[in-house]
């Protein structure tokens, strides 16, 4: 927003951001962090999708012990961000046991009890 004689006016940022972008520094380290982020979101979804496979089951067998469709499934693994308790109760479909988050803290371990976040079964 911008402010004239007449009073605030509305400013594209399309408009600054098109002009930003054709600099081609500017434009290489846009695609550059845009690359990096698909990587990242390929390397977690592999890794959901690992698990899955790690117990022998397809996104069928695990939608259906989640009461969810296979399409459901697809996106949770193909999610760049999901809830601990989403987490927690598609770790559980898929077997794992104890499932947890263990992170290093100023030298010590930590450890947070995803079975803690599963969301309860519906009645």
């Amino acid at each position: 927003m911008s402010v004239d004689d007449s009073g605030p006016t509305f400013v594209r940022g399309n408009d600054r951001l098109n002009r930003l972008l054709a600099k081609p520094e500017i434009a290489a380290g846009v695609a550059e962090v845009e690359a990096e982020a698909r990587e990242m979101d390929r390397i977690y979804a592999e890794n959901l999708a690992m698990i899955r496979r790690a117990g022998d089951l397809t996104q069928v067998e695990v939608a259906e012990r989640l009461g969810v469709g296979q399409a459901v499934v697809s996106r949770l693994e193909h999610r760049s961000d999901m809830l601990l308790s989403t987490l927690a109760s598609y770790l559980h479909a898929t077997g794992a046991q104890q499932p947890r988050i263990v992170v290093l803290l100023n030298g010590m371990e930590v450890e947070l009890d995803l079975d803690q976040f599963r969301e309860p079964k519906p009645a």
